[in-house]
């Protein structure tokens, strides 16, 4: 069962997820996010979907901490891009003895080492202008508006929304517009209301976006 906890860590939610199965598989869409996340394995980092997977908790309890689009970057030191639609031990980014520091932590509080770290890694960060970019995306704000707001050419907002993001504010754009259909489709508003008030040329196209995004409809997601 997965359920959203509260967290102390500014612009970033955390989660835990706990299944009889130790084998079970969670399905996880895009949304622009990264994890950092801990297992009775180990603790893991999950980079930015392009699309749609499937994922085992290697274990019968997994908790993590999910950060906004142009976090990720600030907490774990590495291109967003270099980790893109990849999962990766985190002893493979940092060094063995943060790691070792973090799994004597966790073995008292799981949730609490992670966010711990987390608040040390963003200390000082505040506002970074990848979060605003982000969330001028989110907002429908097309890429070249975003880019004449910032000063910036679109070809430098690509470069530096690689690094923030794992791919370029078009990709972030799509990946965001269906993050929010979907929560609107679970509300219950009807999908054709869904298509209009989310920037979607119609529900055929939404239905498209869907598809490509999830590999499945959005009634099933719904559902």
């Amino acid at each position: 069962m997965y359920r959203e906890l509260d967290s102390g860590v500014a612009g970033a939610v955390a989660w835990s997820i706990s299944s009889p199965d130790p084998d079970a598989e969670a399905f996880v869409l895009p949304d622009g996010c990264m994890d950092l996340i801990w297992h009775e394995g180990g603790f893991v980092v999950a980079g930015p979907d392009t699309v749609a997977h499937r994922t085992s908790a290697a274990g019968p309890r997994a908790i993590g901490l999910r950060f906004a689009p142009g976090l990720g970057p600030r907490v774990f030191g590495v291109r967003a891009d270099a980790l893109r639609d990849t999962r990766l031990s985190l002893d493979e980014l940092w060094p063995d003895a943060v790691v070792r520091r973090l799994s004597d932590a966790a073995e008292v509080d799981p949730l609490r080492a992670i966010e711990d770290e987390a608040r040390r890694r963003l200390d000082g960060v505040g506002r970074p202008v990848e979060t605003a970019i982000a969330a001028r995306l989110a907002a429908g704000t097309s890429v070249a508006e975003v880019a004449a707001e910032l000063g910036w050419s679109e070809r430098k907002l690509h470069r530096i929304a690689l690094s923030a993001f794992g791919y370029g504010p078009k990709t972030l754009a799509r990946v965001l517009r269906f993050d929010r259909a979907l929560a609107a489709a679970r509300t219950g508003t009807g999908f054709a209301r869904v298509a209009a008030e989310g920037g979607y040329a119609d529900q055929a196209h939404l239905a498209r976006e869907v598809r490509a995004l999830a590999g499945v409809s959005l009634t099933a997601l719904v559902g």
